[in-house]
C-alpha cells in the first residue's frame, strides 16, 4: 500500500465509480461487525456526497433513504430527502419512506464544518453524533443497528457511554481507510434496547411470578423485567442493570 493512504482510498474511489474514498470505510465497518445485509432498509444522515449511499445499496439492495441539508444528487436504487435531522418534519418524512416497522441500520458519517479550533469542533462533532443517536432512537426497529462518526476528545467516553445505553452491544472502531492522522472514530451499535425503561433509573416493581432460574419477574411498562434475590408479592425499589431487546435485569436497592 502507497505510504499516504488518503491517495490509495482516494484514487481507488474515483477508480471503482464512488463518491467519496470514505465509501471503504462503510465496507469495512459493514464487514466488521455483520451490520448491513441483503434486504436490510438503511437509512444514511448526513449522506451528501453519497458514498456511503452507494455501499448501503450495494451491501443491502433493499431501500436506502440517505438525508441530508444538501441536495445529493440522484443515485440509482437511493431516495433522497433534504432536510434536517433535528427537525421532527424530516423524521416524519423519513418514516414515510420506511417500513412501517422502521429501519434495520442508521448510518451517520457527518462530520461539522471545521473552525480551527480543535474543542470548538470536537463539541460541534459530539452534538452532530447525539442528533444522529436521537433520530435512529426514533426511526430504527428493535433490534436495528447503527455506525456514527464522532471526533474523539475529552466528550467522547460519556457519548460512548449514552450509546451503550441504547444498544445492547456497542464499540468503538477505526476502520483501516481512515486517515492515519485522523482523530475520527466510529461508534458501532447493535441490537436497538426495548426503550421501556432507562439504564440506572430506579422503579417500584411488584414482583408478578418467578423465573425458572428462580429470578423473580415484575413488569414495567409491559417489558419484563427479572431480579435476583425477589420473592413472589413483594414490593421493591430496584435499579435496572441492563437492557435487552425484549428483556431487562434489576437489582434491589
Amino acid at each position: 500500500m502507497p505510504r499516504d493512504r488518503r491517495d490509495y482510498y482516494y484514487h481507488k474511489a474515483r477508480k471503482e465509480g464512488y463518491r467519496s474514498r470514505a465509501a471503504y470505510k462503510l465496507k469495512q465497518i459493514s464487514e466488521r461487525f455483520d451490520l448491513i445485509h441483503k434486504g436490510s432498509t438503511v437509512v444514511d444522515l448526513g449522506a451528501a456526497p453519497g458514498g456511503w449511499c452507494q455501499v448501503a445499496q450495494e451491501l443491502s439492495g433493499g431501500k436506502v433513504v440517505g438525508v441530508d441539508l444538501l441536495s445529493i444528487k440522484e443515485i440509482e436504487g437511493v431516495e433522497t430527502i433534504k432536510g434536517d435531522i433535528r427537525l421532527d418534519t424530516t423524521i416524519e418524512t423519513i418514516r414515510g419512506l420506511i417500513k412501517k416497522e422502521g429501519a434495520d441500520v442508521v448510518l451517520c458519517d457527518a462530520a461539522p464544518n471545521l473552525s480551527g479550533s480543535w474543542s470548538y469542533d470536537h463539541g460541534r462533532s459530539i452534538d452532530l453524533a447525539s442528533s444522529a443517536l436521537m433520530c435512529a432512537k426514533k426511526i430504527l426497529k428493535p433490534g436495528g443497528g447503527f455506525a456514527v462518526k464522532v471526533f474523539q476528545g475529552d466528550m467522547f467516553p460519556d457519548f460512548l457511554r449514552t450509546v451503550k445505553g441504547v444498544f445492547e452491544k456497542v464499540q468503538a472502531f477505526s476502520p483501516e481507510a481512515s486517515r492515519k492522522a485522523s482523530a475520527e472514530i466510529y461508534v458501532i451499535g447493535k441490537n436497538l434496547i426495548n426503550d421501556a425503561v432507562t439504564l440506572d433509573q430506579v422503579y417500584t416493581v411488584t414482583i408478578e411470578d418467578m423465573g425458572a432460574d428462580g429470578d423473580g419477574i415484575a413488569k414495567i411498562n409491559d417489558l419484563v423485567v427479572f431480579i435476583k434475590r425477589a420473592k413472589k408479592g413483594e414490593t421493591l425499589k430496584i435499579r435496572i442493570r441492563e437492557i435487552k431487546t425484549k428483556f431487562a435485569f434489576g437489582d434491589i436497592i
